[in-house]
């Protein structure tokens, strides 16, 4: 099975990474190993971020909130808070689900470590869907 992409979603991709070259070629990095992780899963572009569901949103990459910084922000629900350095902020919108936000400025950034905290968020997100978490 393949991810699930909207029609105009090369077109959509493009306008929101519109003059972001380098957060444009960082999301394809990521889009690809979330279409690895999450094969059935599918994708939606909005005005603010880019979004991955499998069951439920478990993913989200986003521009910097602040002008001029390179890269994405890339966020993911756990079922706990993870103390990595990595980790910018993470908030709790609900007791036992917590929200991180980590930096992706180069493409090593997207190593074993921020792929597991992926596919933990996609597991997590399913097992929500299915009234295990």
């Amino acid at each position: 099975m393949k991810m699930d992409y909207p029609e105009h979603y090369e077109s959509d991709v493009l306008s929101f990474f519109d003059g972001r070259p380098d957060a444009l070629a960082l999301y394809r990095v990521l889009a690809a190993g979330l279409a690895r992780i999450a094969p059935e899963g599918r994708v939606k572009v909005q005005k603010s971020q880019i979004s991955f569901y499998d069951g439920g949103l478990f993913a989200m990459a986003s521009l910097p909130k602040r002008k001029g910084d390179p890269g994405l922000v890339v966020s993911f629900g756990l079922g706990r808070r993870d103390p990595s350095p990595r980790i910018g902020a993470a908030v709790e919108p609900y007791p036992g689900r917590w929200t991180h936000h980590a930096a992706l400025t180069r493409e090593a950034d997207l190593d074993g470590q921020l792929l597991g905290w992926l596919e933990e968020a996609r597991g997590f997100c399913r097992a929500k869907g299915r009234g295990k978490a």
